[in-house]
């Protein structure tokens, strides 16, 4: 009897071995378990667009690992050096920074290229890229958009030697700043145009040493209802619309991650993303709690 038990023992830690013989001697199960790398670029936005990914990735039973806060010039290398897996990009980064592709401006034909290109190229894959757009942009006071019915670049354009700009230098000379808008909607004959620093620029609206100044179109400040966003009627600027960037690899092996994340961004609008912005940098709360808050009211759904 004693014999038999002593055999059985032997033949349960001979099974033992060999099942972890088979799963590799690593420390992982199966390759079903490697985490996720997601990645992020070292701005606000980023931050949270990532943390809203790894939250519902991780809500569906995916494993994560955060590799946030990456130089924007350095990501999508590190994405192509297999370094991290996916994350959030911008089409008119995509096109312009990256492809090195002519101006494009109209938002789905824009998709179509990088999504094509990028498989080509790169081996990754667009996702469904949301509505919300962080791209170039003018913005003015709300005082004067009331006063002249200032809604739209063209109105800017027609009543701008009423308009005081704070420019932020290069925007003066840079090709898709004035020298862009110009050639589109004419020439902008300010009341006056003085250079300040890009982080002083609402603080010079709000204290009415100036009318407008550039902008991008998701920045915290226009959530505050003290400013105005001009529309592009003309659409001089390309579209940055938000999408993930996978690794096809990846999402060979996790194939749930496409109806996941294009849920999460069906969710993500201008509107939204500007007000989750504004969380971060006006009312100083941390990303990450903005963004679980953001994920399991709104975007689980």
């Amino acid at each position: 009897m004693k014999k038999n038990l002593k055999t059985s023992m032997a033949l349960a830690v001979l099974a033992a071995f060999v099942l972890l013989t088979a799963t590799g001697c690593t420390g992982k199960s199966a390759s079903k378990k490697d985490p996720v790398r997601i990645g992020s670029k070292n701005f606000t936005e980023n931050l949270i667009l990532a943390e809203i990914y790894a939250l519902a990735l991780e809500d569906s039973g995916i494993p994560v690992v955060r590799n946030f806060n990456l130089a924007s010039s350095v990501v999508h290398t590190a994405l192509v050096n297999n370094e991290i897996d996916l994350y959030p990009e911008y089409t008119g980064t995509g096109l312009l920074s990256v492809l090195q592709h002519e101006l494009v401006t109209d938002p789905q034909q824009v998709y179509a290229i990088v999504k094509d290109e990028y498989a080509k190229r790169f081996n990754l894959v667009w996702l469904d890229y949301a509505q919300a757009n962080d791209g170039q942009g003018l913005v003015v006071t709300a005082k004067i958009s009331n006063a002249l019915g200032i809604k739209t670049i063209s109105d800017l354009q027609k009543n701008s030697s009423s308009i005081r700009f704070a420019s932020q230098g290069e925007f003066d000379q840079r090709e898709d700043g004035i020298p862009a808008l110009t050639a589109v909607y004419g020439p902008f004959a300010f009341k006056s145009s003085k250079i300040y620093d890009n982080a002083l620029k609402y603080q010079v609206l709000l204290q009415d040493e100036a009318d407008a100044a550039p902008a991008y179109t998701t920045e915290g400040q226009l959530a505050t209802g003290d400013f105005v966003l001009l529309d592009d009627d003309k659409h001089v600027w390309p579209p940055y619309n938000i999408a993930p960037v996978v690794r096809q690899n990846v999402l060979e092996k996790y194939p749930a991650i496409a109806e996941i994340l294009n849920r999460v961004n069906s969710h993500i609008s201008t509107a939204a993303i500007t007000a989750l912005n504004a969380q971060v940098d006006v009312d100083k709360k941390e990303y990450e709690d903005v963004a679980k808050t953001f994920y399991v009211n709104t975007a689980k759904k």
